[in-house]
């Protein structure tokens, strides 16, 4: 099969920044969150990984790992700025992109004659030159093994999956590496002596249904190499949200407040940024089950201001009954208007 997708992922993305901006804290162990001992870890960079330190973990057991670390405050206006850099480039390449996070996103590079190595080698000296950033990219024929693939040789890169690589290259990788299974699921399969991807293969599609419902026919389908899912290149859109899937599932309600106060900052920067306001924020949450609840509020008024989406997540989050630790949190907002209250379809 075309090695015909790219997926891009920056590495460490807000602490790199901070670093880039500020040379004197090159090399040092960077934690960007909330600096009280009430804050989440945002984003830790490499050094302070090798400390256990992770995104969502409270700021003060980071400091009790690493009390000697550089911890920085969010500059959310500045990540946005230095995101739209990168895209920009990205853009340069092709327009099929799909972003799905500040930092990420896939490229459909069947239309560039180019060879993928080479292709990807261009992209990774323009970023680093324009930016003094460094990305991890991923290059297959899926959507599944291109993302699998840039985590493979993090930080700054390059892991080609091929057809026939697949699925030799997959078997000694934890289940946990499968796109779908989160850290319940891998409990669940650890338990009936499921480790890697080698131990699920042996699982019937029925059994993996039975076990995962609907996510188990695409976990089936994954592990095999098989994956439809195409880059989604749509500009159009009636919506705009921020979310995030924790490393580890939470039951700390702090944590999950933490993250909507940030979710609310970057929603409102986009959204002013845009030039727009919304009508309707819809909170969403999934627990380590995969079960996915949402609340929504619609209000006479449209809005874009941070206290006014900060202060209606939280009447949402006071609204869902959490019975299970919570593995992805987010925000969105919708029925969307110009700032001269003109209905809009949104462009990014």
């Amino acid at each position: 099969m075309e090695l015909n997708i790219i997926h891009v992922d920056m590495d460490a993305f807000y602490a790199s920044v901070e670093e880039q901006d500020n040379p004197k804290i090159k090399g040092l162990p960077v934690i960007v969150g909330g600096l009280s001992n009430h804050g989440i870890v945002t984003t830790a960079n490499y050094e302070a990984r090798k400390y256990g330190i992770h995104s969502a973990m409270p700021i003060f057991m980071a400091k009790k790992k690493c009390p000697k670390g550089c911890y920085v405050f969010p500059r959310m206006k500045r990540y946005q700025e230095v995101s739209k850099e990168v895209f920009s480039i990205l853009y340069e390449f092709t327009d099929l992109i799909e972003q799905v996070s500040i930092d990420e996103a896939y490229l459909d590079i069947s239309n560039i004659s180019m060879e993928p190595l080479e292709l990807v080698m261009k992209i990774k000296e323009k970023v680093m030159i324009d930016t003094g950033l460094t990305m991890s990219v991923g290059v297959s024929y899926n959507k599944f093994l291109a993302k699998l693939a840039s985590d493979w040789n993090k930080p700054d890169g390059i892991k080609i999956i091929t057809e026939d690589m697949v699925p030799n290259i997959l078997l000694p990788l934890p289940v946990r590496k499968v796109h779908g299974i989160g850290p319940k699921s891998t409990k669940k399969l650890n338990g009936i002596g499921v480790y890697t991807i080698e131990d699920l293969l042996g699982l019937s599609e029925d059994f993996l249904i039975e076990l995962f419902g609907k996510a188990g026919m695409e976990i089936y389908s994954r592990i095999r190499g098989i994956d439809y899912r195409k880059v989604n290149t749509t500009r159009e859109r009636k919506s705009l949200g921020v979310e995030r899937t924790f490393e580890e599932a939470t039951s700390d309600k702090k944590v999950l407040i933490k993250y909507l106060e940030r979710f609310s900052e970057e929603l409102s920067y986009d959204l002013k940024n845009r030039g727009i306001h919304g009508r309707t924020i819809t909170l969403k949450i999934k627990d380590e089950n995969f079960a996915v609840q949402t609340r929504s509020k619609t209000l006479n008024e449209y809005i874009n201001d941070l206290p006014q989406i900060f202060d209606i997540s939280l009447e949402l989050l006071e609204e869902v009954e959490i019975h299970n630790k919570i593995r992805l949190i987010g925000i969105t907002a919708s029925n969307l208007m110009t700032s001269e209250l003109e209905q809009l379809s949104l462009f990014d």
